[in-house]
């Protein structure tokens, strides 16, 4: 669709407002980037709708201060509505979507005139399922009920300390409209097994049949979702759309235009998406309370009916991949070389080129198909349950009985078809070309053995190495159109190692928005002099020693670590002599931390923080609340993962270098968003201090240092 003039004014006029509106002035880079993705959008050819040119993405770096987020709103919107496709924003966080949403969209409305509404997309599993709340409080009155079994699955549940005064405020809370019932909305973190207890998945889901469809938190969030102009989603919901075929939960790829605002995220989340695990003596555990479920329910249902004679098959299913998994416990166990000790409680075995011995792999097709018996069973009795629901037609289960039961085995079939995703993927043949040879990369296969006082267990891993025939096959190639985003999506200057880790098409448009931040006056990268590097030993005594050096006369401070361990190690040793000063991330939730932070700061008090990776990417600490940066090691990736291993292993295999190719392009990526902590906005200034040697002792470290923002340098010799 060529660009008409009066839709290129839409935009400009659109603009203009926008800026008087908030009486802020034009930045060139926004300029740039909103006239960029226009132009690739107005590229897109097609014929009754339906695109027709080669797939093509438009990839758009925009550092801190573009203001990317109105620029990729402005131009996209207006041309998404004149094709009559949906806009389908996407981010990596919760945070994002819900500023995208409660302030991005409702400020683009209020000063550009554009007409548009917009919706909220999350997974069913953030929100509140009412069905299983009053079951959960239901179960807690009548101690051992049996025609509610929703809870059987919940380890531990009832020693939660208030767990019921915590659910009664739950329900009072939704009930009187002042919650949502959106998990993120809730005033506290909720933690994981809690919140497990009173949401649901499509498994469990009966949809219009439950009793509380009508006041349901999901259903009500998604009932704008198909006349929305502009969906507003995450990385994880797209991804598990398209996993379902693309249309279950978003619009279908070919009708709708995606941004994805914090790209960098998005191979790494589809690895996380497409990989599967199954520990094995948990899923003994689990087995067993599946037969403790078989055996409360029979007396619900008439005998020689197709649902009793199922409930039998799934118990005799149950059996036989319980027989299973104990084969392969015993193989794994007793035919690997686990690297453990006493003070070792847990070792890893990575399988080279994703090759599993010969026995092994017999008896993960063992497993595999017992699996595939059990998931089959459980989903006939689903089907059983659900035709209950019907109340035009005569059923052999009563309404009562599937209300109580189906969401039971709904989460059984779930967790069954997690476990067969991965005796699947652990039998699947590597591809081979015309030549009978190798195509593309293998699956990495791990498995680790974890010890505890009382127990232990083995979990086997299966994942892609790279997700770029993932995304490729089921997004880039379908997607009528497609605009990535983010700070960060260049490795070393260049988008060759986003190119292939994302799998974008060859057609795709790349730019780099310049910043309005004048780097060079704003702040210096030093590297000081250390008389020892990461690498060596009493590396963590020499931090325990420079770094009060480099925090005096500082108002705050962020240290960054490599490692959890070594950042309470220095943080200990500090903390006697330096009392509240030194707050780490793990001291409290993440939020917390960063309001003590700020209440130091602004009470006149120095303030330090210590964070690993979450903290070099994802804090937002403007003007006096950040003025120093500290990297303490080069953020090279842990050279045990089993994913990375076995990528390196494959570029090796291929003839290539995998240092210079993945771990140092990686490493600068992480390296630019740690340093990008500093400067937030035009009036910051402060300094970045790099402790690791290595940037200017190794030939590589001239590209980790040249790939950095062009602060003034400070290096000493």
């Amino acid at each position: 669709m060529a660009l008409s003039d009066a839709l290129k004014q839409e935009i400009q006029v659109a603009y203009r407002a926008v800026l008087e509106g908030k009486g802020i002035r034009a930045r060139y880079g926004q300029r740039l980037m909103i006239a960029e993705i226009a132009r690739y959008l107005g590229g897109i050819t097609e014929n009754d709708g339906q695109r027709t040119s080669a797939p093509a993405t438009c990839v758009v770096e925009a550092g801190t201060g573009t203001g990317k987020t109105l620029a990729y709103l402005i131009s996209a919107i207006p041309i998404a509505r004149a094709l009559g496709k949906t806009l389908v924003v996407s981010t990596a966080t919760v945070a994002l979507q819900d500023q995208i949403v409660n302030k991005d969209l409702p400020d683009l409305r209020k000063h550009s005139k554009l007409k548009f509404n917009w919706t909220l997309a999350k997974g069913r599993g953030r929100y509140l399922c009412m069905s299983r709340l009053e079951a959960r409080l239901h179960d807690e009155g009548n101690g051992d009920s049996d025609t509610m079994p929703l809870f059987l699955l919940d380890e531990n549940s009832d020693e939660e300390p208030g767990t019921r005064a915590f659910f009664e405020d739950m329900l009072a809370r939704y009930g009187s409209r002042e919650w949502d019932g959106d998990r993120d909305h809730w005033p506290t973190q909720i933690p994981d097994d809690t919140w497990r207890q009173v949401t649901t998945d499509h498994r469990q889901c009966t949809n219009r049949h439950c009793s509380y469809f009508d006041s349901c938190a999901f259903f009500d969030a998604r009932k704008g979702l198909e006349e929305a102009d502009v969906v507003v989603a995450n990385h994880d919901l797209v991804l598990a759309d398209l996993a379902l075929g693309g249309g279950a939960i978003l619009p279908e790829p070919e009708n709708a235009l995606f941004i994805f605002d914090e790209a960098h995220h998005l191979p790494d989340k589809a690895l996380n998406h497409f990989a599967a695990s199954v520990p094995l003596n948990g899923t003994q555990q689990w087995l067993k309370q599946l037969s403790q479920a078989l055996a409360k329910i029979p007396p619900f249902l008439a005998p020689a009916t197709l649902a009793a004679k199922t409930v039998d098959k799934i118990s005799t299913a149950a059996r036989d991949v319980g027989v299973e998994l104990d084969q392969v416990y015993q193989q794994v166990n007793l035919n690997t070389d686990w690297d453990m000790s006493e003070e070792r409680r847990s070792a890893q075995w990575r399988y080279p080129e994703g090759a599993l011995p010969e026995d092994l792999r017999e008896l993960a097709g063992n497993a595999q198909v017992a699996t595939a018996t059990l998931v089959r069973q459980l989903g006939v009795l689903a089907d059983e349950l659900q035709k209950a629901f019907d109340d035009k037609k005569e059923h052999d289960v009563d309404r009562e009985t599937a209300e109580a039961w189906y969401p039971v085995i709904g989460s059984f079939h779930s967790r069954a078809e997690d476990q067969l995703r991965l005796w699947a993927a652990w039998r699947e043949d590597r591809p081979l070309d015309d030549e009978g040879k190798p195509k593309g990369p293998p699956a990495a296969r791990w498995a680790i053995k974890q010890r505890w006082d009382h127990a232990e267990d083995i979990t086997l891993y299966s994942s892609p190495i790279l997700a770029d025939n993932l995304l490729h096959s089921r997004l880039w190639s379908r997607a009528y159109g497609a605009v990535l985003t983010s700070a960060t999506l260049t490795a070393l200057g260049r988008f060759d190692r986003l190119q292939s880790r994302a799998g974008l098409p060859s057609d795709s448009r790349f730019l780099v928005v310049p910043s309005s931040f004048r780097y060079a006056d704003m702040a210096t990268v030093e590297v000081p002099s250390m008389t020892v590097l990461p690498t060596d030993e009493g590396y963590a005594e020499a931090l325990v020693k420079r770094l009060p050096e480099l925090w005096a006369g500082e108002k705050a401070t962020l240290v960054l670590f490599n490692s959890r361990r070594q950042m309470h190690d220095v943080r200990d040793a500090l903390a006697a002599d330096y009392p509240e000063l030194i707050m780490t991330q793990d001291d409290m939730a993440k939020g917390e931390v960063l309001k003590q932070h700020c209440e130091r700061v602004d009470s006149g008090k120095p303030s330090v923080l210590f964070g690993v990776a979450s903290f070099a990417e994802g804090i937002d600490l403007p003007g006096k609340y950040l003025g120093h940066v500290v990297v303490t090691r080069l953020p090279f990736s842990v050279p045990d993962d089993p994913i990375d291993a076995s990528l390196a292993e494959w570029v090796t295999e291929r003839g290539g270098n995998p240092f210079m190719e993945i771990t140092v392009p990686d490493a600068s990526i992480k390296l630019v968003q740690a340093v990008g902590r500093l400067l937030r906005t035009e009036q910051d200034t402060g300094r970045v201090t790099i402790l690791d040697r290595r940037i200017v002792a190794r030939r590589y470290g001239q590209l980790l240092l040249d790939a950095l923002p062009p602060f003034r340098r400070i290096i000493e010799r």
